[in-house]
């Protein structure tokens, strides 16, 4: 299984029931097999039938529209609380989702076990994070927050398609060029987070800089879900079972709520500007 930028598809195990119902349809791109449905499948109340993508699609459905009731309703929340000048609330409820999000994601990729509990509660965790800053940043710049979550689908149904038709082909020399510019820009934020210490921001403080910095991650962050689709994919193919249609969720959910925070920020700089 080719390498991603995303850690929940670093440690996937190869294959998983392949072998005994045959490659199932994926999303678009069959590499490696003649693309249709294979071979007659598990029956649809097996435990252990192979994941298909009407279970990718369903998992991810649940995990967003977890993650998007919980944000709407701290960002409410968030908001009354700013009104009155209560910060330390909201700051708390961003330190904890963003802290119970980071363990939760680090048990779920180190565990290597799809689990739909675990899987929804970061995505709960990730909506209160979210929420927070998103309930914030509405106090500053009302309607940012639509336009945020308008422009994170606009990206992931854009990048959808062009994986789909094929526009672009996840080869190993893009994926390792993907690999290597999440790597950079994460090694970027990290410096500049050091140096914001010392009053040198320049990643962050909404200038030119700042701006083209926040358009090359949210590129990096598109060009990642090509991979997401494609570990997916190759999940589907190599017949895994059905649960691990929850692992292919947990990797789409942390990119996109990688790629909205970016997408807030960028449109913050743009709106104060």
């Amino acid at each position: 299984m080719r390498s991603s930028s995303n850690p929940a598809f670093r440690r996937l195990p190869v294959g998983g029931g392949g072998t005994q119902y045959g490659p199932n349809m994926g999303f678009g791109q069959p590499q490696g097999g003649v693309p249709g449905y294979g071979p007659p499948q598990a029956p649809a109340g097996s435990a252990d039938r192979p994941m298909t993508v009407d279970d990718v699609v369903i998992k991810t459905g649940m995990s967003l529209g977890v993650a998007l009731i919980t944000g709407i309703i701290t960002a409410i929340w968030a908001q009354s609380q700013a009104a009155v000048n209560a910060m330390g609330p909201i700051l708390g409820a961003m330190i904890g989702g963003m802290l119970v999000g980071l363990v939760i994601s680090l048990v779920i990729i180190f565990k290597q076990k799809p689990s739909g509990p675990l899987t929804l509660a970061y995505s709960a965790a990730e909506g209160v994070f979210l929420g927070a800053i998103s309930g914030l940043f509405e106090m500053l710049y009302p309607g940012i927050a639509l336009q945020a979550i308008i422009g994170t689908a606009g990206v992931f149904i854009t990048m959808l398609i062009v994986y789909k038709t094929g526009a672009v082909k996840v080869t190993p020399k893009l994926t390792k060029w993907i690999i290597g510019a999440v790597v950079g820009a994460a090694i970027l934020m990290l410096v500049n987070l050091v140096t914001s210490f010392f009053g040198f921001n320049p990643l962050r403080d909404g200038g030119p800089i700042a701006i083209i910095f926040s358009l090359v991650v949210i590129g990096i962050a598109a060009f990642s879900f090509l991979l997401d689709f494609d570990q997916a994919d190759r999940m589907i193919r190599e017949g895994m079972p059905s649960k691990w249609a929850w692992f292919a969720a947990f990797g789409l959910m942390t990119t996109l709520v990688w790629l909205y925070l970016e997408i807030l920020r960028l449109l913050s700089y743009l709106q104060s500007d």
